[in-house]
C-alpha cells in the first residue's frame, strides 16, 4: 500500500506542486488549503504523514500540530516555515512533531523526510514500550540542534558579556546583522540563567503585522475580534517564569510599542477582549539588525521603551570579521547536514575553504548554513567542490580578484568613478558582459561560451585574466 500524506498549506501553488511531485514518488497525496478542511480529511482518514505550514489563515502550526496528535497519535507531523530558527524548532519538537523544515523547500529533502518519519513510524510500533520513545527522540533532536561557538577572539568577548549578564534579571538588547545568531545567544542567556528551567520563548516581530502583534504579544479572548474563534495566549503568557526573546522589535508600530512599555513597566497584562489581570514574570531580551538608539533618535523607536530595555547591551560580530570561525561553522553545519540527508560527505575540497574564507557572507552564519546544505545535496559522495556552490560565491570572487589584478579598473556595481584609461574601461565592459552572462546561466561555462560566441577554452582564458574561476 503506498504511504499516505497530506499537506496542510494556504499556498495553493505550494500544494499543487508538492502533490504533483511527491505523487510521483509513488506516495498518496492529499491537500488541504487550511486547518479547518485539513481536520475534516483527518477525521475522515488516517495520515502516514503530513507536511503543516508553521502560519496558516485560521490557525498555527502548533494548534494543528497538538490536535493532529489528539487526533491520530500514530501520525507523523513536519512543519514547514519561512522562518526557521532553533528555539521554534526545538519547541514542536516537544510538542510532538517529528522534524521541522525551512522554506524554500528541496524537493529531495521532503522524500528523505517522508522514508525517515515512515521509519521512525515503524519503529515505534515495534518498541514494547512506545510512551518513552518520543522523550528519548525529543531529546536527541534538542542535542543535535545545539550551536557550534567557535573559538576566535570576538566570540570569546562576547561569551564573557554573556558569562557576566546571564545570573541576573536584567533586559538585554542584542545588536547583530541578520543571520549572525542573536537567538542563539538570546537562549544561550536564558540557559545560563536563574530562570532556564522555566519556558524561552521567540516573537519575530519583523513577521508581524499590526492588526496582529497585540494578539501575538497578549493574547485574547474568544469573540473578541473578527477570526477570534478560541481562546489564545500571547507570547508573554506563554514565556511567564521564563525568557521572551523579541526578535527584529524596531518593526513594531509605535502603539504598540507604547503597549510593550506599559506592560514591561507594570508587569501583569490583560488579553484582548480580557477583564482579567494576568501577573507576568518575564525576562525581556531584544534584538534589532539596527542600531535602536538611532531609531529613537530618528523617531522610528520610542526613546522611553529604548532606555528601559537597554539595561545591558552586546554587539554580535558578523561572520566576515570571524574568519577564524569559518572552517569550525563549516564543519559543524557539514555534519549536521549529512545526518539530515543520510550523507557520508567526508569535507571541503582546498580551493573551497579558500573561497569561503574570501567570501563577505553578507547573509552571516544562515547564509553559510544554507550555501552547505545545498552543496550536500549537490555532491554524489567524497569532498564538496566548487561546483557545488552558489553562484554569488563566484561572482564575489571574480570582483575581488579582478581589482586585485587589474588596480585602475574600477566596477560600475560599486558605484565608483569610470577610469579615463581605454584598455582599462575596454576590460572593464569586457568582464561586466562576461559575469552577466555567467550569472544568467548558472555560471555553466560551456552555455556562457556559446552565448558569447567564443570557444570554452577562450572563456576560460578570460576568466583565468580576471582571476581563477
Amino acid at each position: 500500500m503506498k504511504p499516505s500524506i497530506l499537506i496542510i498549506d494556504d499556498d495553493v501553488d505550494i500544494c499543487f506542486l508538492l502533490q504533483k511531485y511527491l505523487t510521483k514518488k509513488d506516495f498518496k497525496v492529499d491537500t488541504a488549503f487550511s486547518a479547518n478542511k485539513a481536520f475534516k480529511s483527518l477525521k475522515e482518514k488516517k495520515y502516514d504523514v503530513v507536511f503543516c505550514d508553521y502560519r496558516l489563515g485560521d490557525k498555527d502550526g502548533l494548534e494543528v500540530l497538538q490536535e493532529i496528535k489528539e487526533m491520530h497519535p500514530k501520525t507523523e507531523v513536519i512543519i514547514i516555515t519561512a522562518y526557521s530558527d532553533i528555539q521554534t524548532a526545538v519547541k514542536l519538537i516537544k510538542s510532538g512533531a517529528f522534524d521541522y523544515i525551512g522554506k524554500p523547500l528541496v524537493p529531495e529533502e521532503l522524500v528523505h523526510l517522508i522514508n525517515h518519519a515512515l521509519e521512525h513510524a515503524k519503529q515505534k510500533a515495534q518498541d514494547p514500550a512506545p510512551a518513552q520513545v518520543p522523550e528519548k527522540r525529543r531529546h536527541s533532536t534538542t542535542k543535535k540542534n545545539e550551536f557550534y561557538r567557535g573559538e576566535g577572539s570576538a566570540i570569546k568577548e562576547l561569551y564573557r558579556r554573556v558569562g557576566i549578564i546571564a545570573p541576573t534579571n536584567y533586559s538585554v538588547i542584542l545588536h547583530g546583522e541578520s543571520g549572525s545568531g542573536k537567538e542563539v545567544i538570546a537562549k544561550t542567556i536564558h540557559e545560563r540563567s536563574k530562570r532556564a528551567a522555566g519556558p524561552f520563548v521567540a516573537l519575530d516581530c519583523g513577521t508581524l503585522s499590526r492588526e496582529l502583534a497585540n494578539s501575538e504579544l497578549f493574547g485574547h479572548i474568544k469573540g473578541s475580534f473578527t477570526g477570534a474563534v478560541t481562546d489564545k495566549k500571547g507570547h508573554f503568557e506563554l514565556a511567564n517564569g521564563g525568557t521572551l526573546f523579541l526578535d527584529e522589535i524596531a518593526n513594531l508600530s509605535q502603539d504598540i510599542q507604547a503597549a510593550l512599555l506599559r506592560v514591561i513597566q507594570e508587569r501583569k497584562m490583560k488579553r484582548i477582549g480580557s477583564t482579567k489581570t494576568i501577573l507576568l514574570d518575564v525576562r525581556i531580551i531584544v534584538a534589532s539588525h539596527e542600531d535602536l538608539r538611532l531609531a529613537y533618535e530618528n523617531q522610528t523607536f520610542r526613546e522611553d521603551l529604548y532606555h528601559r530595555l537597554n539595561e545591558f547591551s552586546i554587539k554580535i560580530p558578523p561572520l566576515r570579521k570571524r574568519e577564524k570561525d569559518i572552517p569550525g561553522f563549516a564543519s559543524y553545519f557539514l555534519k549536521l547536514t549529512n545526518e539530515e540527508t543520510g550523507k557520508q560527505i567526508t569535507g571541503f575540497q582546498e580551493d573551497v575553504m579558500e573561497l569561503f574564507l574570501a567570501y563577505s557572507w553578507p547573509g552571516n552564519i544562515r547564509e553559510l548554513r544554507n550555501v552547505i546544505r545545498r552543496a550536500v545535496l549537490l555532491t554524489p559522495s567524497g569532498m564538496i567542490s566548487r561546483d557545488a556552490l552558489s553562484p554569488e560565491l563566484f561572482h564575489a570572487e571574480l570582483e575581488g580578484n579582478l581589482k586585485k589584478s587589474n588596480p585602475s579598473i574600477t566596477l560600475e556595481t560599486h558605484g565608483q568613478k569610470k577610469s579615463n584609461n581605454l584598455k582599462a574601461v575596454g576590460k572593464e565592459a569586457e568582464y561586466q558582459t562576461i559575469i552577466k552572462v555567467l550569472k544568467s546561466v548558472d555560471f555553466n561555462k560551456s552555455k556562457a561560451a556559446k552565448i558569447l560566441d567564443i570557444d570554452r577554452k577562450t572563456l576560460y582564458n578570460k576568466l583565468k585574466e580576471y582571476g581563477r574561476l
